[in-house]
């Protein structure tokens, strides 16, 4: 790992000269999470995320940094704007999420804006029968008023609400409301960065694209920063037939995964994640350590990857190699998650989980998340830090996920044109 941090290091001017370049004259996502594996003998991005849910885990520097760009990132998109629109998930019991969605509406106000909060709640339709809104507690015992989508579109369509821009923070699983559509306002992330239009295997496949651009600049084997994986459609996880065409598509992955590791010499045992090729909040996650064990899945593990988000049924499934990870936070194995706007870093943190081998699925009930401070120089000590030229490489690797889910988004959209 030192050997491929060093070749970063060594062709630092060509790496900035060709990213800046991806980046230039694009629309990047709004905003974007990214999670990173480290193994020791390889880094690679393992999912991202274009509505993250986890501002509350940016430390205050980082609050501060995602002021300046989100102003830039607005003012890009709309001119002279004032009020923003923030649309957000329905977690009924998540107050987790109550203060993401919080600090979120902070961050948009430090940056000059109004900030309103709305969602469908289309699980408690009755509520927009009785009231225009609700206010919840957070997590940290701070409140937050949310606003019934309907009512807002209603005084909208009446001229009695104005707003310049829509920033989404439901990564619409379910499809896109009509209601959304109707209020005919800038809506970002694009409504086809959604769950409902969105897949894992084509984002990876941008991102490979990338990558190999990237190792051939620094001249290192692109698996060194990548994951292999396949897709495979049309599965019911609870039909042994479907399991065997499944593991047939595993056995392919493993040996391919195998032939790396003795190419690079690596002496660990191989191995896989069967995720849904759409979704998020680690559902739909199952750790494979031989093509064989997918057959003798247990009804648990089974139920974990038949439904997704909103129970919705799953039938397409990314195979993704398995990449450990070596980082321990307080004793708890750990990995990375970086935040974005439009590309810039605004900070991340580290997810942990006490109960999880460095192989597992961190993303999971009882994750705890320790705050991470990137601006070491900068700020001082304002979270857990870590070796500069490790996170160097990090921040490259997620600003190359965000310029992958660009040309995805690109794709999508010009497919449903």
């Amino acid at each position: 790992m030192d050997s491929l941090i060093q070749k970063v290091l060594d062709s630092q001017k060509k790496i900035y000269e060709w990213i800046r370049e991806s980046e230039s004259l694009r629309e990047l996502p709004l905003y974007s999470s990214v999670d990173i594996r480290n193994s020791g003998f390889k880094m690679a991005v393992v999912d991202t995320n274009l509505f993250p849910a986890g501002f509350n885990n940016i430390c205050e520097h980082g609050v501060s940094d995602a002021a300046l760009f989100i102003k830039k990132a607005i003012s890009k998109r709309v001119t002279n704007g004032k009020n923003i629109l923030i649309v957000a998930e329905e977690h009924t019991r998540n107050t987790w999420y109550f203060e993401n969605i919080r600090v979120l509406k902070e961050i948009i106000e430090k940056a000059g804006y109004a900030a309103t909060i709305a969602t469908f709640l289309t699980i408690h339709p009755s509520f927009c029968e009785n009231a225009n809104a609700v206010e919840l507690e957070t997590a940290t015992g701070k409140t937050i008023k949310i606003y019934c989508f309907k009512k807002i579109l209603a005084e909208i369509k009446s001229g009695n609400k104005n707003f310049d821009l829509i920033i989404l923070n439901n990564d619409l699983t379910s499809g896109v409301p009509d209601v959304l559509r109707e209020a005919h306002i800038p809506i970002y992330p694009s409504l086809q960065a959604g769950w409902h239009a969105r897949s894992k295997s084509s984002h990876f496949k941008h991102n490979h694209d990338l990558i190999k651009e990237f190792s051939k600049i620094i001249d290192v084997d692109p698996w060194l920063l990548s994951c292999f994986d396949d897709v495979i459609t049309d599965v019911n996880i609870n039909n042994e037939q479907d399991r065997s065409r499944l593991m047939g598509v595993a056995s392919n992955l493993f040996e391919r995964i195998e032939k790396k590791y003795k190419e690079h010499s690596i002496d660990e045992k191989p191995y896989i994640f069967v995720k849904s090729d759409s979704g998020t909040y680690g559902m739909g996650v199952v750790p494979i350590e031989s093509p064989e064990e997918i057959l003798s899945l247990n009804r648990k593990s089974r139920n974990n990857l038949f439904k997704g988000k909103g129970s919705k049924a799953v039938d397409r499934y990314l195979l993704q190699e398995g990449v450990s990870t070596y980082y321990h936070i307080d004793e708890k194995i750990s990995e990375v998650c970086i935040y974005q706007i439009d590309n810039n870093l605004i900070g991340g943190f580290y997810r942990s989980h006490s109960a999880k081998t460095n192989r597992d699925n961190l993303n999971s009930k009882g994750m705890n998340f320790t705050t991470m401070c990137p601006h070491l120089r900068k700020y001082g000590d304002c979270g857990v830090h870590h070796d500069m030229n490790s996170f160097d490489v990090y921040r490259l690797l997620a600003r190359i996920a965000g310029i992958a889910a660009h040309h995805e988004i690109l794709q999508l959209e010009a497919a449903c044109k």
